[in-house]
């Protein structure tokens, strides 16, 4: 079967499961396999981002609810288990069965783990959603993860994201000339191309980074997350748009041989479980920023676009970054031109009518 058949069909077996986890009075739970599960869940992202975080959450809590407690995943923060950056080693380990990461994080392992989550200048969120779901990027991907004992679910997208916190001014493509700024993925290639220092670094350690001065930027989601991890207090410049991650999906990575074990009602309900966190993280992210910029602003803190100069040199150096990790690689490149084909044909429709809306409705 097919993975994107697998994910339509948990939807739908959820979706009557779900309808049947709330039954009528006198009638037993929905699930009964009499098989009790205990997993463990190491994320990415510390307690206080509510929506990155509070997605695995959202997730748990919907598969014990349909299972009737019976498969119970206890969801733990970036460093209580391990390290957020080590999110992936752990669950290919089976040192926890399932991690809430994103696959850019390791593109040291593999590149192309980037087109897992985005890469710069890609997809928005619904045409990443579309491509891995209804494309087949998704089946691609999970032919990189298989060599890591992985198999991975969508579980949420930011949506386009802010271009990032600056110390200095970046007036131009030449400040950006041995600036170290917090960025990872394939972003933080571009960036080096472009003259920058890039830094990996999880989310909970970005803040002291800053405040000590020993980064000049840093990037992160947008207002909401930005706003709750305090950058607006030790930076006024913050830049729009984030070129690099125009749509990030993130990831459940899940251990293939704790997949396989279990029960197959389970497999689909975790799957339903998933999509269900991942929506409600988009949904959530398009209520909370707009209030979350205004409160950002009103404190001091000064939105800049970046310069044309920036964003064109940006935007070459990252269709050559793509091009060259392409050459090297047969597996890449087969990811590669089918990414590609699905943009050059997803940008042509998404700049008609969308576009043409946009520019007409949307305040500046």
């Amino acid at each position: 079967m097919k993975r994107r058949d697998f994910l339509s069909t948990a939807l739908v077996g959820g979706a009557a499961l779900t309808a049947c986890g709330a039954p009528a009075e006198g009638v037993g739970p929905a699930v009964h396999t009499g098989k009790r599960v205990r997993w463990r869940l190491a994320s990415s992202f510390p307690r206080s981002l509510d929506t990155l975080w509070g997605a695995a959450e959202v997730m748990a809590d919907r598969v014990k609810v349909m299972t009737d407690g019976q498969f119970d995943i206890r969801c733990y923060p970036a460093g209580e288990i391990v390290p957020g950056l080590q999110v992936m080693d752990a669950t290919q380990q089976g040192t926890v069965q399932i991690g809430q990461t994103a696959g850019y994080y390791y593109i040291g392992k593999n590149p192309a783990l980037a087109f897992d989550t985005c890469v710069p200048f890609g997809l928005t969120a619904r045409q990443q959603n579309a491509w891995l779901t209804e494309a087949g990027g998704l089946e691609l991907m999970q032919g990189v993860l298989s060599d890591f004992n992985l198999m991975s679910i969508p579980g949420g997208n930011t949506g386009v994201q802010m271009g990032g916190w600056f110390i200095p001014e970046v007036n131009s493509l030449a400040d950006l000339q041995g600036l170290k700024i917090r960025i990872p993925g394939m972003g933080g290639k571009v960036m080096q191309a472009l003259g920058a220092v890039p830094q990996t670094i999880a989310g909970g350690e970005i803040y002291p980074a800053l405040e000590r001065k020993t980064i000049d930027a840093t990037d992160w989601v947008g207002p909401y997350d930005d706003e709750k991890l305090g950058f607006h207090k030790v930076v006024k410049n913050y830049y729009y748009p984030g070129w690099w991650e125009p749509g990030p999906n993130l990831s459940f990575f899940i251990h293939t041989k704790s997949f396989e074990q279990l029960p197959k009602t389970y497999q689909e309900i975790l799957a339903t479980a998933c999509r269900e966190a991942g929506m409600m993280m988009q949904m959530k992210y398009d209520y909370e920023n707009p209030a979350a910029l205004k409160r950002i602003v009103a404190s001091g803190v000064i939105t800049r676009p970046f310069s044309d100069d920036l964003m064109k040199a940006a935007q070459k150096a990252s269709a050559q970054i793509l091009a060259e990790e392409a050459a090297k690689d047969e597996a890449y490149r087969k990811i590669y031109d089918h990414w590609s084909a699905f943009r050059k044909d997803s940008f042509k429709w998404f700049g008609l009518a969308e576009l043409a809306y946009a520019r007409f409705s949307f305040e500046p």
